[in-house]
């Protein structure tokens, strides 16, 4: 009678473990979105075998990247996927690199280390393209912006990577994917 309770004691711990890991691994990640459906693999890489599938536009959560391919989670599994069928946006369709006839361009924009245009201001011209903020000592620094005649992909991270949103319009307080998080921008 004892080995059974043990043996169901190291079960229960056993089953708690990978639910634990599961959920962890699930609530990690860059939101993202799936513009056409995922084949996903279990290596970043053609030559790994497919292990699931992922329908388009689908929320899913970006664990890591590497070169052209990313590890994902979402409905549909766990898996890496080629980078081009993602979109680091607030909708599935958002992309910074798109391009949109109303986005204004030729003017600049201005950042602010404080909410509602408060704080240290850092001015960018249309042209300006900073890959990595904190090569500048500006990573992770801003909570709003002044549009003046411009539009500007904003990215979470450096190069571009992750969370993207394309700037057109004043925002006294940056979307908080973006506030106190910005790392590359692209002035339009």
């Amino acid at each position: 009678m004892r080995r059974f309770g043990r043996l169901l004691t190291a079960l229960a711990g056993i089953m708690i473990l990978a639910t634990a890991s599961a959920f962890a691994a699930s609530e990690s990640g860059t939101h993202a979105w799936s513009s056409d459906p995922l084949t996903l693999r279990n290596g970043p890489g053609l030559a790994y075998d497919v292990t699931g599938q992922i329908a388009a536009d689908l929320p899913i959560k970006v664990l890591r990247c590497e070169d052209l391919w990313c590890a994902v989670d979402g409905p549909g599994g766990h898996g890496w996927t080629g980078k081009q069928f993602i979109v680091f946006g607030l909708t599935s369709t958002d992309w910074p690199g798109g391009v949109h006839p109303d986005y204004p361009s030729g003017g600049s924009m201005c950042f602010y280390t404080g909410a509602n245009f408060t704080g240290a201001e850092f001015c960018f011209g249309s042209g300006r393209v900073i890959h990595d903020l904190a090569l500048l000592g500006l990573d992770n620094s801003f909570s709003s912006v002044r549009v003046n005649g411009a539009s500007a992909a904003a990215c979470r991270d450096r190069g571009f990577q992750s969370y993207c949103e394309r700037i057109i319009a004043d925002q006294p307080a940056l979307d908080p994917y973006l506030r106190r998080a910005l790392s590359s921008i692209r002035v339009y």
